[in-house]
C-alpha cells in the first residue's frame, strides 16, 4: 500500500504543477465574478439561472480536469523513461496503475472541494443559507462519477495510441453517457429486434453517469437525498471503477513499453 501511495502523491503534485491549477483558479475567479453580479437582481429565478450556471462549469472544468489528469499519467511515464525506475524499485504494474487511480481520484476531489466550497460560500453570503447536507451529497456523488471516469481514461491510456485520441474519445463517451444513456431504453421500445435487444443492453451495460447529477438538488433548494440511495450510488460506481481499472491492469500488464 505505501508504494501505491507513493505513486498517488506524485500525482498529486503534478496536477497542482501544471496548468491544471491555473485553470481552477481563473474558473473560481469567473464563477465569484458571475454570483457578484446577482447582487444586482432580485429576481430569485435570476439567481437560480446564475446557481445552474456555476454548477455547469464546475461540472465542464472537473470533467476535463479528471479526464486530461488521468489521460497523460501512463504515456508521460513511458515517453519520459520514467517507468522503467519506477518499475525497478520494484513496483509492480498494477500497483502503478492502482496508484495512479488513486491519485487522479483524489486531486479531482481536492479539486472539487475548492469548487464547491467556494460556491456555497457565495451563495451563502446572497441567499444566507447554507443547505451543507444537500451540498455533502452534491460533492460526493460528483466525486464518485469522476472516480468512473477517471478508471474509464486510465483504460484508455493503455488502449489508445496517443493521449489527443483518449482525451477527445473519452470526452464523447462521457458526454454521451451523461446526456443520451438515460433515453437509450426509450429508443429501444420503439425498435425491431434484434436492434432492441442490442440497444437495451447498452443500456444497461454502460455506467449511467446521469445518476451522479444533482444540480438540481441545489438550484431548486429540494430536500436532500435519502442516505440510502446515495450508498447505492456509491457502491455503484466503485463496482464500474473497480472493473475498469482490473481491465486496465489486466491490458497493461501484457503491454510493451519500448
Amino acid at each position: 500500500m505505501n508504494k501505491i501511495f507513493a505513486v498517488a502523491g506524485v500525482v498529486i503534485k503534478e496536477l497542482y504543477r501544471r496548468k491544471d491549477f491555473y485553470v481552477l483558479f481563473i474558473l473560481t475567479v469567473l464563477i465569484t465574478l458571475v454570483m457578484w453580479c446577482a447582487r444586482f437582481f432580485n429576481d430569485d429565478a435570476i439567481v437560480r439561472a446564475l446557481k445552474e450556471i456555476c454548477l455547469m462549469l464546475i461540472w465542464i472544468s472537473a470533467l476535463v480536469i479528471a479526464i486530461t489528469t488521468a489521460a497523460r499519467q501512463i504515456p508521460f511515464e513511458r515517453e519520459s523513461r520514467t517507468i522503467f525506475p519506477l518499475l525497478a524499485k520494484p513496483v509492480a504494474r498494477w500497483q502503478v496503475m492502482v496508484g495512479k487511480f488513486l491519485g487522479c481520484w483524489l486531486a479531482c476531489g481536492i479539486a472539487l472541494l475548492v469548487f464547491y466550497v467556494f460556491f456555497a460560500t457565495v451563495i451563502a453570503s446572497r441567499e444566507h443559507t447554507l443547505p451543507l447536507t444537500q451540498y455533502l451529497q452534491a460533492l460526493w456523488l460528483h466525486w464518485q462519477m469522476l472516480g468512473i471516469v477517471v478508471a474509464l481514461t486510465l483504460l484508455g491510456s493503455v488502449l489508445f495510441t496517443s493521449p489527443a485520441e483518449n482525451i477527445t474519445i473519452t470526452l464523447i463517451v462521457s458526454a454521451g453517457i451523461l446526456f443520451v444513456a438515460q433515453h437509450l431504453h426509450k429508443v429501444a421500445e420503439r425498435m425491431t429486434e434484434p436492434s432492441a435487444t442490442i440497444l437495451s443492453a447498452v443500456y444497461f451495460a454502460v455506467p449511467h453517469l446521469e445518476f451522479y447529477d444533482t444540480q438540481n438538488l441545489i438550484i431548486h433548494d429540494w430536500p436532500p437525498i435519502e442516505w440510502r440511495f446515495v450508498g447505492g450510488a456509491t457502491v455503484y460506481a466503485l463496482a464500474y471503477a473497480a472493473f475498469f481499472i482490473v481491465a486496465a491492469c489486466l491490458v497493461f500488464r501484457r503491454k510493451a513499453l519500448n
